[in-house]
């Protein structure tokens, strides 16, 4: 038995007759005319048989010509789908990768982030996901204990040994439900800052102080629990701008003092340093955003 063509040969048999000749192949194969002339020249010699005519009648394959590119693509494409079979081993990555995320993000279209672990998720169908929800401290903490992989959030204290690179600003807003007293007049900046605040247990008075409040009367672990207190119409707060909207769309939440009281958070990923070049990391640093592909640990 002879031995088989090689792929090479194959390819350019292939692209000569999908372009119906071989000057019309040298674009697709970026080869002259006398090199596709001279691979075909071998092809046919491999082969023992005739496969096309060239001349002033055209292009046309012979009726083994014809037979044998039917084999061909049979095995061109077999061979296509082995190639996209290994490259489907190279990316199944076993194990487990743990994100953290503050709360209060299903929300956020900006971040999409069910889309983004859809993404992942599709490249590594085989790794274990687990999602945490926690505030930045505690993220932070995880992170530096190896118990989370990546953290999405805003985290206003920096740790040395983490790695924060910028997504984008999350918008606050300070609310009110319609039934607090403040939503019945025009209250004055002064007034307002002497009103109940409920805070987030992570803010320290630094925070407090730099979103316009001296003092809190009501405490949360959560943005959901922070909600809760202001749909009370008891106290107000900050809340992110996509979290608050349906619950504003509906009548249920009202803003005060736009023009003084609002402040935009900047939400990055962080991991620990050391770990920027792990598949998983990356993959989600990736996914997460693009235009950070090539962003080195800094």
């Amino acid at each position: 038995m002879q031995p088989l063509p090689n792929l090479k040969l194959l390819q350019v048999f292939a692209s000569v007759v999908e372009n119906q000749g071989y000057s019309r192949a040298q674009q697709a194969l970026n080869m002259t005319t006398p090199a596709i002339s001279a691979y075909m020249s071998e092809l046919e010699t491999q082969l023992g048989f005739i496969l096309c005519q060239r001349g002033r009648g055209g292009f046309t394959l012979t009726s083994k010509g014809e037979e044998f590119y039917r084999y061909s693509q049979q095995m061109l494409s077999t061979l296509a789908d082995w190639q996209a079979q290994v490259e489907t081993l190279k990316s199944a990555q076993g194990g487990a990768f743990s994100l953290g995320v503050v709360d209060a993000t299903v929300t956020d279209s900006t971040l999409d982030l069910p889309a983004a672990i859809a993404r992942f998720n599709q490249r590594f169908p085989a790794v274990f996901f687990n999602l945490s929800v926690r505030d930045p401290n505690e993220l932070q903490q995880q992170l530096l204990e190896d118990r989370l992989d990546l953290a999405i959030g805003h985290f206003p204290l920096r740790a040395s040994n983490l790695v924060t690179i910028p997504l984008y600003d999350e918008q606050h807003w300070l609310y009110c439900s319609p039934q607090h007293a403040l939503a019945q007049g025009t209250p004055d900046v002064r007034t307002v800052q002497q009103t109940g605040m409920v805070t987030r247990r992570y803010w320290n008075q630094q925070e407090l102080n730099k979103r316009g409040f001296r003092q809190t009367n009501a405490s949360v672990e959560s943005i959901e629990a922070q909600l809760t207190l202001i749909l009370s119409g008891r106290f107000i707060g900050y809340l992110p701008e996509h979290y608050a909207r349906s619950w504003e769309q509906q009548g249920a939440l009202c803003r005060l003092l736009p023009q003084d009281f609002h402040f935009r958070a900047p939400f990055s990923f962080a991991f620990r340093r050391g770990r920027a070049r792990e598949t998983l990391i990356r993959a989600m640093r990736d996914i997460l955003n693009p235009a950070r592909k090539n962003s080195s640990e800094s």
